[in-house]
């Protein structure tokens, strides 16, 4: 998968990556896209992603649309739905939804900043939340994204996290094709 982060300079200070960069990218590609928004107000990008390419939307339990809605809204579109929560949430927040998403995100750093180090305290938001989905059909995918290198992946993993989001692990490292391949291939 392809990750991009949509940024509004509210939720988070910084701006990201727009619907329209998206467009383009999908045309170039059908690798599936992993679109991550951290936004105050998710519902006024549902549209424009899913129309853009998006596979996948992953909007933060802290915005102030309604949950709820932001699900059923992504998923109108025939996409999957993804709910993402800050390091300073509590997990007990995302479990009434996790038999309606398709992923669930501890962010394992604070949103909206490329090249922090992992809070190692998310491991056990993994493992509870790896717990949790056990009874669940079609139990969501647990994302990790922040901090992710190939030292982190492999816990990551063995707490129970099926997918690993890895920014600057990769774009700065001077062998990026075999970061890739090491995180790629965690058990």
């Amino acid at each position: 998968m392809l990750h991009f982060d949509i940024m509004d300079g509210e939720f988070v200070p910084n701006f990201g990556i727009s619907p329209p960069f998206i467009a383009a990218v999908r045309e170039k590609t059908e690798v599936p896209f992993d679109v991550h928004i951290m936004v105050t107000r998710p519902l006024r990008y549902i549209d424009a992603l899913a129309s853009a390419g998006a596979d996948l939307i992953t909007f933060h339990i802290e915005s102030e649309d309604d949950p709820n809605e932001t699900i059923t809204a992504i998923k109108a579109h025939d996409i999957k739905a993804g709910l993402a929560f800050s390091p300073k949430t509590p997990t007990e927040i995302v479990i009434p939804y996790l038999s309606y998403i398709d992923l669930v995100l501890p962010m394992s750093v604070e949103p909206g900043f490329g090249g922090q180090s992992f809070i190692p305290s998310t491991l056990e938001k993994i493992e509870k939340l790896h717990h949790k989905i056990q009874d669940i059909d079609n139990s969501p995918d647990i994302s990790v994204d922040g901090g992710v290198t190939v030292d982190i992946g492999p816990q990551a993993v063995r707490h129970g996290a099926t997918i690993l989001v890895a920014g600057t692990a990769i774009f700065k490292s001077e062998q990026p094709e075999a970061v890739i391949e090491k995180l790629r291939t965690v058990v």
